[in-house]
C-alpha cells in the first residue's frame, strides 16, 4: 500500500512540474520533453472536457431525435453519415500529410516551409472540392437513394436524396477547412482547435432544438445540426489565420507544384490507410442496413455511442502524433520509447476499467436513455467492451508509426484487416445478427493489425 502511495505521489510532483500555461525553455533534452508533455496534457485536458460536453448534448440529442424522426429515418441519417465518412478521406491524405509537414516544419523551427506546405495543401483541396461537388451534382439524379440506404417509408424515402446532397455539401465545404485543425496540431494545439468545437456543440444543440421546434424534416434537422461545427471551424480559421499566425494564411504566392506534389506522395500513404480503416470500420451500418434492416442501425449505433463515451484516453493518444513526429524528427528515440511504453499501458488499462460499467449495466442505461425497445445483447456489449480496448491499443501504435517512415510498411497489413472485416460482418451478421458486426471488427482487427503493428514499432527503435 505504501508503495502504491509513494508511487502516485511521485507521479503527481512529476504532473506538476511538466503541466502550465507558460512553455517550457527547449534550449536543453529535459524541457523540449517538459514541453511535449506540457502540450499532450493540454490538448489531451482540453479534448476530454470537449468530449464530456458533447456527451452531455448527446444524452440530451441521441432520445431526443430518435423520437422525433423514428428508428428507420434516425437509421437513415447513420447510414448516410457512414457513406459520408467514406469520402472524408477524398482530400487525397493532404491533411494528414499537411500534419507531418507542420510538424517537421516546427521540429526545423522553419516558418517558409510551414507557408508553402499550408498554402499548397490548401489550394489543391480547395480544387478537389470544386470538382467533386460538380461531379457530385451531375451523378445525383441518376441514382436511386431509396435503394441505396434500402428505406422504405414514404417520408424517408422522399428525404434520402436531398439529406445526402445537404451533407455532401456541408463535407466539400470543411475540405479545405481542414487545415486549420492540421496546422494546430501539427503545432501541439489542438487543445485551441478543441475549445472551438465547444462553440460548435452549443450551435448544433440550439440548431437541432430550433428544427424540431418548428418541426423541420430530416434535411433541415441534419443542415442545422451540422451546420453548428462548420461555423465554429470558420470562426476559428479567421482567428487563427488573422490574428495568431497570421504568415500563415494561404496566398497563392506561397503555393508551390513542386510541395504539393511532396505532399500528395506523402498524402498518398494516408489517403490508402484511411480508406482501408474507413472501409473496416464505417461500413457497419450499410452492412446493416442490407443484411439486416435500417431500424437495426439505430439500435447498433446507440451502443456504440454509448462505449465511445467511455474513450477518455484518445484524448491523450490522439496528440501524440504530432509529438511523436517533432520527437523522431529531433532524434530523440528515448523520449518516444518511454512515452510509447507509458501511452499503451495507460491506454490499455484505463480503457478496461472505465468502460466496465457501460459492460456491466449497458442494458439499464440503454433502457433509461432510449426504451426499452433498443436493449442490447450481452453478445453486442461484450463485443464493444473488448473492441475499446483494442482501440485504445491500435491508437497509440498508429500514432507512433505515422509519425516515421515506417508508416508505408502499414499498408497492406490495413488492407488484410479492411478484407477480413468487411467479410466477416457480411457473414457473422446474417448468422448471430447484430452483434456479429462488432464481433467481426475485433477479430479482424486483432489478427491482422494489432501483431503487424508492435513488430513494426520495434523497428524504429532498433
Amino acid at each position: 500500500m505504501n508503495r502504491i502511495i509513494s508511487t502516485v505521489v511521485l507521479n503527481w510532483l512529476k504532473l506538476k512540474k511538466i503541466f502550465r500555461f507558460t512553455p517550457h525553455d527547449t534550449t536543453n533534452a529535459e524541457g523540449k520533453s517538459h514541453e511535449r508533455y506540457r502540450r499532450i496534457l493540454l490538448t489531451g485536458g482540453s479534448t476530454a472536457i470537449v468530449k464530456v460536453f458533447s456527451a452531455v448534448i448527446n444524452l440530451i440529442t441521441v432520445p431526443l431525435t430518435v423520437n422525433y424522426l423514428g428508428a428507420e429515418r434516425y437509421g437513415l441519417w447513420m447510414a448516410i453519415s457512414s457513406v459520408l465518412a467514406l469520402m472524408s478521406f477524398a482530400d487525397l491524405g493532404l491533411g494528414n500529410g499537411l500534419l507531418n509537414a507542420v510538424s517537421k516544419a516546427n521540429g526545423r523551427n522553419n516558418i517558409e516551409e510551414a507557408q508553402t506546405a499550408v498554402s499548397s495543401t490548401f489550394f489543391i483541396l480547395l480544387g478537389i472540392s470544386l470538382i467533386l461537388l460538380l461531379l457530385f451534382i451531375a451523378v445525383f439524379p441518376f441514382i436511386s437513394w431509396k435503394s441505396v440506404f434500402n428505406v422504405k417509408s414514404a417520408l424517408a424515402i422522399k428525404e434520402s436524396g436531398p439529406t445526402m446532397m445537404a451533407l455532401v455539401v456541408i463535407l466539400l465545404i470543411n475540405m479545405p477547412l481542414g487545415i486549420v485543425e492540421r496546422i494546430q496540431s501539427g503545432y501541439q494545439e489542438g487543445y485551441r482547435f478543441q475549445l472551438w468545437l465547444i462553440l460548435g456543440s452549443i450551435l448544433s444543440l440550439a440548431g437541432l432544438l430550433i428544427c424540431i421546434f418548428f418541426k423541420g424534416g430530416l434535411t433541415w434537422l441534419v443542415i442545422a445540426y451540422s451546420g453548428g461545427q462548420l461555423i465554429a471551424t470558420l470562426l476559428n480559421g479567421v482567428y487563427l489565420l488573422s490574428f495568431r499566425r497570421r504568415y500563415l494564411k494561404p496566398k497563392f504566392n506561397y503555393f508551390k507544384w513542386d510541395t504539393g506534389k511532396l505532399l500528395i506522395k506523402s498524402g498518398f500513404t494516408f489517403l490508402l490507410l484511411g480508406l482501408f480503416t474507413l472501409f473496416a470500420n464505417a461500413s457497419d451500418d450499410i452492412i446493416i442496413a442490407h443484411t439486416l434492416s435500417p431500424s437495426s442501425v439505430a439500435g447498433y449505433e446507440i451502443v456504440k455511442k454509448l462505449f465511445f463515451f467511455s474513450m477518455f484516453t484518445q484524448y491523450i493518444i490522439q496528440p501524440l502524433w504530432p509529438a511523436f513526429s517533432e520527437a523522431l524528427i529531433s532524434g530523440d528515440l528515448n523520449w518516444a520509447r518511454k512515452t510509447m511504453q507509458k501511452a499503451l499501458k495507460l491506454s490499455i488499462v484505463s480503457g478496461a476499467i472505465i468502460t466496465l460499467p457501460f459492460l456491466l449495466f449497458g442494458k439499464q442505461i440503454v433502457t433509461i436513455w432510449v426504451g426499452k425497445e433498443f436493449i442490447p445483447s450481452w453478445s453486442l456489449l461484450f463485443g464493444f467492451y473488448f473492441y475499446v480496448i483494442l482501440n485504445n491499443y491500435i491508437g497509440v501504435m498508429s500514432t507512433l508509426l505515422n509519425s516515421s517512415k515506417l508508416v508505408r510498411r502499414l499498408i497492406v497489413p490495413m488492407a488484410l484487416t479492411a478484407i477480413v472485416c468487411i467479410a466477416l460482418k457480411f457473414i457473422l451478421s446474417l448468422s448471430i445478427g447484430i452483434s456479429g458486426i462488432i464481433w467481426a471488427s475485433v477479430i479482424g482487427w486483432s489478427i491482422f493489425f494489432a501483431i503487424p503493428s508492435y513488430s513494426l514499432s520495434k523497428s524504429i527503435f532498433r
